[in-house]
Parts: structure tokens; sequence; C-alpha cells
């Protein structure tokens, strides 16, 4: 009687998930003959740098990657989410009890959390999505050929850097002073070519560091007495992480910027240039799926973005006195009123 109700709680769509783990984890005082005819359920671990709040559509992405080849959240799957509130340093001990838990899956987001999952585990799957070079940051031994236990997505393309200056000069035609954001404790690799691109954009391109939230606020103080005109936001999971704080201040002291994230101008920033997000965790989820079906982390080629997206928030815009042009316009694959 008691093996015919978990069947049917193990199917039950709207069962509560720490039931569905207790019950699991309670099978071992089953009888053995029971033991032997229920199917165990994998666990995925869901690691993420920031909050819930504002990134639910990314684990939405991921599970549809995984209903897409057979693996259904609450089902045929459970997803333990371990969230860092864009507090980093909380990201080893997020880790750590994930390995404890034993999942059979960890999937990680953004190159701190990665790094923590490494740390933590050399023997469970690692599925990561960074926007570094997963090589040079130690995560795999090459992008086809990862070695170990991680693989994933590399969000980092060598033409996105100028393309955000491109796109930004485009917007703001009469800038000739463009600051540079960057974070120096995460991987800064992309400030070659972001100045490569400010030679040929004939624009000052002067690097400002800030690797918290206090030295944030300091660095607009800053700016706002350095005659600057515009800014590009480096690929830092910190500037995602405290996105709300990056676009008050830029609103505060009237300052144009570009960012990575879809996030940063649905928030109120002004553009935003980047990999399509969603597109990247749905292919997270594909490689989580392939690792428990019975892939190798080490023969999953890491991948890289193939699709990107322009966002203009019209309303900034218009508070900071720029007019969009028509060819920004038309190549918006999303534009806020």
């Amino acid at each position: 009687m008691c093996l015919r109700l978990a069947r049917f709680w193990l199917y039950d769509p709207y069962m509560d998930r720490r039931s569905f783990i207790a019950l699991i984890g309670g099978a071992a005082s089953w009888p053995p003959s029971a033991r032997a005819q229920q199917k165990t359920v994998p666990v995925i671990g869901y690691l993420h740098f920031a909050s819930s709040e504002g990134f639910a559509y990314q684990v939405d992405a991921f599970r549809q990657g995984l209903a897409e080849n057979g693996y259904v959240d609450g089902k045929t799957v459970v997803i333990e989410t371990r969230w860092a509130e864009g507090h980093l340093e909380r990201l080893p001990a997020l880790a750590a009890d994930l390995v404890a838990a034993k999942v059979d899956v960890i999937t990680a987001l953004g190159p701190p959390a990665a790094k923590a999952a490494k740390n933590a585990t050399s023997t469970i799957p690692i599925v990561f999505q960074v926007g570094v070079d997963p090589v040079a940051e130690g995560l795999v031994a090459s992008l086809a050929h990862p070695g170990g236990n991680l693989t994933g997505l590399s969000l980092l393309a060598a033409a996105l850097p100028p393309k955000r200056l491109e796109l930004l000069c485009e917007l703001v035609p009469s800038a000739k002073v463009i600051a540079l954001l960057v974070n120096p404790n995460e991987s800064a690799g992309s400030i070659a070519d972001a100045k490569t691109a400010a030679r040929t954009k004939s624009v000052e391109l002067p690097i400002v560091n800030a690797s918290n939230e206090a030295e944030i606020d300091t660095v607009f103080a800053a700016l706002a007495g350095q005659h600057i005109d515009a800014l590009v936001e480096g690929d830092a999971v910190l500037f995602m992480a405290r996105r709300e704080q990056l676009v008050a201040l830029e609103r505060r002291y009237r300052i144009p910027a570009i960012g990575r994230f879809r996030e940063f101008a649905v928030d109120g920033g002004l553009i935003r240039y980047g990999p399509d997000l969603i597109d990247g965790n749905r292919q997270l989820g594909v490689y989580a799926a392939k690792i428990l079906s019975g892939a190798r982390p080490a023969d999953l080629p890491v991948q890289q973005p193939t699709k990107f997206q322009l966002v203009i928030n019209l309303k900034t815009a218009k508070a900071l006195g720029l007019t969009v042009p028509q060819s920004l316009f038309v190549r918006a694959d999303q534009v806020i009123e």
C-alpha cells in the first residue's frame, strides 16, 4: 500500500518539493523488496550568484532544456536552488551544501559560482555559465575537450566590448570620454579589446574600478566631476548583482550607460547588448540532461553563444535628453517604453 501511494506522489505535479525529497530519503526505511522497486529520482543543484527575484526566467529556461530531453522538474528530476543574493562570499558554503546533499549535477551561474563548485567537488559533474574565458580561469583544459568534471557555456565573445562601445557612440554621438567600469577582483580580459575599439572611435577610455557596493558609490561620485560623457559596464558578476544600485546612480548623475545583461535595461538602464541568457540557460538544461543520461562533462565541449540581444530603454533615453536614432530602433530586439 505504501509503495502504491509513493508512486502516486512521485508523479503528482502539485506535490510539495520538500515532501517529495523527504519521501525519497525515507525510502531507506522501507522493506528491501520495496526499495528494490523504487526508482531513484536525480537531483540537480542550481547555484546562482544573485537572488531569485528577477531571475526566475533563467530557472524556467533551464527547466525547458531539461524537459526537452525528458527530465521534468518535480516528476522525473528535482532542482534544488541555492541563491547567494549578490553576496559572492556565500557561494563556497552554498556549493559545499549541495555537495553534502549528494546532488547528481551542479549547475553554476557566474564565474564565482563555477569556481566555488569546482573547489567543492572533483567528482560531481558541474555545468557552468560564465562570462569569462573558462580556460584562462582554470575551469577546463580546453573548450573542445574540457577534461575533468566541468563543462558548460562561455558567454565571452571578443566582439562584445567593441560592439558595446560602438552602440553607445551611436546613441551618444557627442561622447568624447567614455569610462569603462571594471571589478578588479573579477576577470578583466576584455579591457584590451575595449581600448582598441575606443581608439577606433577616437574616444578616451579611462578605466575605473569598483569591487563592492561602497566602491560603486564612490566611483560614481568621482565620475560626476570628471566630465565623463558615458559609461560601459564591464562583464562583472558584481555589476549584475548590484544592477539596481548602478541604474540609480546612472540616473542620479545623468550618465548614459550600456550594460551586458537584459535586466540592466529592464530595471531602467539605457541600453543593453549581450548574449541571449534565456537560450543560454536552456542550453545548460540540455547539457545537464545529457549528463544525467550518462554523458561525461569531459566529453561535452564548452558552448559559446549564438544569439545576442539589443534592448533599449526609451523612457531612460528621453529622461537623459537623448534621441534614439532610427538605425538603432530597427536593430533592437526589444524597446522598453
